[in-house]
């Protein structure tokens, strides 16, 4: 039987999401190791991967059970009482066969959390703390990044895809709780790229940001650091 399982985690401890052979203190090699422990040896599929110290509330993936494990409601009950405190198994649901938990997404949802004051040792995990942020500027250029383009200019060096176009259905930015909320939906993202396009948000002017999305120059930018940075939510 093939199951979805969503997932949520703090990603501040862990080398990313994906599986690693160097090392086992990942999201997914968590999950793994707790899985082989209930005799269940299915590969774990993500939608994607999460960086280093990057989190989700909504990060998806697949498995194939095992015929003795059918009370996904006890599976859930034991995988969470098993795993870290920072790991939460938020559902898990009977899928078709064909599902496919990374090439079956429609639509991937990040948010970016930014807050203009002082960090304090509460939040400074899950927000990225700045002084004088624009937010009027941002709100606006934010916008610039809806469409299909070229991100070549917006992903880490040395990333593995074929090509660097993706389509962004949705990029806005709004208040909230004294936060400044980032969010972008696309079809797909680059590695790094999101933290890449928060960073010309909070660096370049209108007309650089413009350049660089044209690929017509690229501006030296760093990525924004990655405590912000969530996965929301996959869309099937």
């Amino acid at each position: 039987m093939r199951c979805a399982l969503t997932i949520a985690y703090k990603g501040t401890d862990y080398l990313g999401s994906q599986t690693q052979k160097s090392s086992p203190n990942t999201i997914m090699g968590n999950l793994e190791k707790i899985l082989l422990k209930l005799s269940i040896d299915s590969k774990i599929i993500a939608s994607g991967r999460t960086d280093k110290g990057v989190h989700a509330t909504g990060q998806v993936c697949h498995i194939d059970l095992p015929p003795f494990w059918s009370d996904l409601d006890k599976l859930k009950k034991v995988l969470n009482e098993m795993l870290p405190t920072s790991i939460q198994v938020k559902y898990i649901k009977e899928v078709d066969d064909e599902f496919h938990a990374r090439y079956s997404a429609k639509k991937r949802v990040y948010r970016y959390i930014i807050k203009d004051s002082k960090s304090n040792p509460f939040e400074d995990k899950f927000i990225t703390f700045l002084n004088s942020v624009d937010f009027q500027s941002i709100e606006q250029n934010i916008k610039l990044y809806i469409g299909e383009h070229d991100f070549k200019n917006f992903m880490k060096t040395g990333s593995d895809t074929k090509s660097s176009v993706r389509e962004v259905y949705k990029a806005f930015a709004y208040k909230y709780k004294g936060c400044i909320v980032l969010n972008f939906e696309a079809n797909g993202f680059l590695r790094s790229q999101i933290r890449l396009m928060v960073g010309a948000l909070l660096k370049l002017n209108e007309k650089e940001l413009e350049e660089q999305l044209k690929c017509k120059k690229r501006y030296k930018v760093k990525p924004a650091p990655s405590n912000g940075l969530y996965l929301a939510r996959i869309k099937y």
